[in-house]
């Protein structure tokens, strides 16, 4: 019997072509395809964070579905409100999950009420691809920093909001386009919380597949780090990308631990 292997892969952000926006981050989404083992694997895309939005759903089916020739599906929860049993089908018939960015804190929110959040954890189980942007990212960690609150209220600061818990860590995305606005708050709460915080730029992503990690990219000067406080000292690690995958040196059940990323 064939072992399953679990994946994940976070981008940071990056745009796949709404109008009036260039399509970055083909080459990352290729690779979310080519875990799947299938040429035309069935994609399912999340906009909860998005409101469910429809036009969004329009680029993906533009992107994933015509340009890389996914089949794809779209999970109105929030619209629609599809009984548990017709969400479980929808997501475990799938091959890629695919979570669009918005309103993390809402979104969160919005799966434990219907039970997505556990129907997901399932389908990392069963080696369903997990990914997605921004929200769509943040929500495969424990923790993220997450600006759910500004979308409302600009006034209002970040907030370490918790995701699904699959991998051991705080999660920020667009770091090299919003460093300048997310980098105080994201220093002040990992002092608190002693999280470690991986930070992922736009066009770059963390790929976990099984017991290994690697970070890729779609542009060149995109990168992840890695960011926590030791001795009192604020450290900042850019993670190397490197073709081949490196293992985990403690890979929990229940999670996937980043402290071995160094």
């Amino acid at each position: 019997m064939t072992p399953i292997i679990k994946k994940i892969v976070a981008l940071g952000g990056g745009e796949i072509g709404r109008p009036g926006y260039p399509v970055e981050t083909t080459k990352i989404d290729r690779e979310i395809i080519r875990l799947t083992g299938k040429k035309n694997p069935r994609l399912l895309f999340i906009p909860t964070a998005s409101n469910d939005s429809e036009s969004y759903y329009e680029v993906v089916k533009k992107h994933f579905g015509k340009r890389l020739k996914t089949r794809t599906d779209v999970l109105y929860l929030l619209k629609n409100r599809p009984t548990k049993k017709e969400i479980k089908e929808k997501v475990l018939r799938s091959d890629i999950i695919y979570v669009g960015g918005g309103n993390t804190e809402k979104m969160m929110h919005a799966w434990k009420r219907y039970g997505l959040d556990k129907i997901l954890y399932e389908a990392w189980e069963r080696g369903i691809v997990l990914s997605g942007l921004s929200a769509g990212s943040i929500c495969w960690f424990k923790w993220g920093h997450s600006d759910s609150r500004k979308m409302l209220d600009k006034k209002a600061d970040y907030i370490r909001t918790a995701g699904l818990g699959m991998i051991e860590a705080l999660h920020c995305p667009h770091w090299d386009v919003e460093k300048k606005l997310r980098e105080k708050s994201l220093k002040n709460m990992i002092k608190k919380t002693h999280d470690t915080a991986i930070v992922i730029d736009n066009c770059a992503a963390l790929e976990i597949v099984g017991d290994s990690w690697r970070v890729i990219s779609s542009k060149t000067k995109a990168n992840a780090y890695k960011i926590y406080w030791r001795k009192n000292k604020l450290i900042e690690e850019k993670i190397q990308k490197k073709p081949n995958f490196t293992r985990f040196t403690r890979l929990p059940t229940s999670h996937v631990s980043v402290d071995s990323i160094y």
